[in-house]
């Protein structure tokens, strides 16, 4: 007998004289006993993944359709590998990114999302000069260069619009500026800018200085690859895309994210850290698993569609408006009403969302969960709106 099948022999007698034992204790337990022991009703456990029964949580632009079946059997098979580094998936998942774009494996990195990426951007440009972005944007991995003491972030003056004014976006950009950071559709207000607009923009931008655009929510979008400034990588101007597979792809948990960019750029920034060490296979074979499932991808957009439909219906029938978004989440404007006091009324109803960005006091952001979470939110809005309002 080989040793594999003598531990599994060795544990599997273990489990069942463990079991017989157990079974023994219980019948010669007193009924007194076992009273007692029913009446002690285990403390419920919060569940370790994903929100708790009856909480809402729409407060992570997270696509909690996902990871999609296909995914799901890609899992189970990569995990029972797990023993094995992630090499080969890497560099198969950089080919099919590459070839459905028409450049090389050598203009991918992979990091565990899209934010070891962008951080890494962040730290090149950092060490160079200052990053220039619009006043709201997803500025998390940006801030990196301050936390550092390498750079600043040098921010637009903000437009009442809440659109990105390209315009003034070019002409802020001087000899200290490294990186030009455009998140597009933009994270938190959920709007788009028009693709030959921003395609216009990184072509003369580019030949200034490196232009940094966050795609995250591009498959979100009617026309992602219209959207998306792709082709400008392969055209050769220095233009960096970063793309995550934890927007619609629902893999939020799994942390698999890739940028596109010249290869010296992509050398520049695996300097940095980003690399694929820090992934795992699971994750990698729920991105392969995911890429070309593009009935999944369909089946989410709708899904989308029709919470952010919910959510408008709402917000005008109690007298709030909302930013036309084309993501998975929706910038209601609260009028005069404080949005950290609106996220914490909207807890007691048991639905997450978020609070205050930067000093948008009124801008209350949303995103689009299972439709029943939606529900929920719009059935505790007129609540709220009340106890608020007084």
């Amino acid at each position: 007998m080989t040793r594999g099948k003598i531990l599994n022999s060795e544990l599997s007698r273990r489990m069942f004289l463990g079991g017989a034992a157990s079974a023994l204790s219980l019948a010669a337990a007193s009924g007194a006993g076992m009273v007692r022991a029913a009446a002690a009703a285990p403390t419920p456990i919060r569940p370790l993944y994903g929100p708790a029964a009856g909480v809402a949580k729409l407060n992570a632009n997270e696509n909690p359709y996902g990871p999609s079946p296909k995914a799901l059997k890609a899992i189970m098979q990569a995990s029972q590998k797990g023993a094995y580094y992630v090499s080969d998936s890497v560099m198969k998942l950089k080919s099919m990114i590459a070839e459905r774009h028409g450049l090389t494996p050598d203009h991918v990195v992979l990091g565990s999302g899209s934010s070891a990426g962008l951080t890494a951007a962040a730290i090149v440009a950092g060490h160079k000069g200052n990053i220039l972005g619009p006043d709201l944007f997803w500025d998390t991995t940006a801030k990196i260069v301050e936390i550092q003491d390498i750079g600043t972030i040098k921010r637009l003056p903000k437009l009442e619009s809440m659109a990105i004014d390209l315009d003034a976006m070019y002409d802020a950009i001087d000899d200290s500026v490294a990186m030009v950071q455009v998140t597009n559709p933009n994270n938190p207000t959920g709007l788009l800018i028009e693709p030959a607009r921003m395609r216009a923009f990184c072509i003369k931008a580019s030949k200034k200085t490196t232009v940094l655009a966050d795609e995250a929510y591009n498959e979100l979008t009617d026309a992602g690859e219209a959207n998306s400034m792709i082709p400008l990588v392969r055209a050769g101007h220095d233009v960096i895309v970063a793309r995550t597979f934890s927007k619609i792809y629902g893999l939020a948990g799994m942390r698999v994210g890739y940028l596109i960019a010249q290869p010296e750029r992509i050398r520049e920034m695996q300097r940095f850290g980003i690399g694929w060490y820090g992934l795992n296979q699971a994750g990698l074979a729920a991105a392969i698993a995911s890429y070309e499932d593009h009935e999944f991808m369909d089946f989410c957009r709708s899904k989308v569609k029709e919470a952010r439909e919910m959510v408008g219906a709402a917000v005008k029938e109690h007298g709030l408006t909302a930013l036309p978004s084309v993501t998975n989440f929706m910038f209601v404007d609260l009028g005069d009403l404080n949005a950290e006091t609106f996220r914490q009324e909207m807890a007691r109803e048991k639905v997450l969302i978020r609070g205050i960005y930067r000093d948008y006091t009124h801008w209350s952001r949303v995103s689009m969960g299972l439709l029943e979470d939606v529900e929920q939110y719009t059935k505790a809005l007129p609540k709220v709106l009340y106890r608020m309002r007084g």
